[in-house]
């Protein structure tokens, strides 16, 4: 029965913060509410965050992020986009992002009437991480 039970853990996919360098520098995390991306395109040199919600978003002016913890702050724009079940924003800079990300313990992407809340909860070294990438200038 232990073995079964142990069997079962180790099957189950680990759902936590991580950092990937290539193909581009990329952290991410695919909690069941709402999955994470944020990128640094060198070609491009932009970031992006992807917010993928089962149902999607709603259509609305502006989106925000608030973030809860020591280092609260909200930022918004009435840059997003939305394609899918997909949230999107893209910018040269994401200093207040990756803040955001590192130095709380809650995200809360707020649209329209939802308010979606992210666990950051393991983020902040997969975010020094991304900080440190080659491909990434210093933010």
């Amino acid at each position: 029965m232990r073995l079964a039970l142990l069997f079962l853990l180790c099957a189950t996919p680990a759902l936590a913060w991580e950092f990937r360098p290539d193909p581009i520098c990329t952290i991410s995390d695919d909690a069941a509410e709402v999955s994470v991306r944020v990128t640094y395109d060198p070609v491009a040199r932009d970031y992006a965050i992807h917010l993928t919600r089962p149902g999607g978003w709603p259509a609305a002016a502006v989106f925000a992020l608030r973030f809860v913890g020591p280092n609260g702050l909200t930022i918004s724009t009435d840059r997003h986009q939305i394609e899918g079940d997909t949230l999107s924003v893209y910018d040269r800079g994401f200093g207040n992002v990756l803040n955001g990300l590192q130095f709380n313990h809650t995200a809360i992407a707020l649209i329209g009437d939802v308010a979606q809340e992210i666990d950051l909860l393991g983020a902040a070294d997969p975010v020094a991480a991304f900080r440190n990438c080659p491909a990434s200038p210093s933010v």
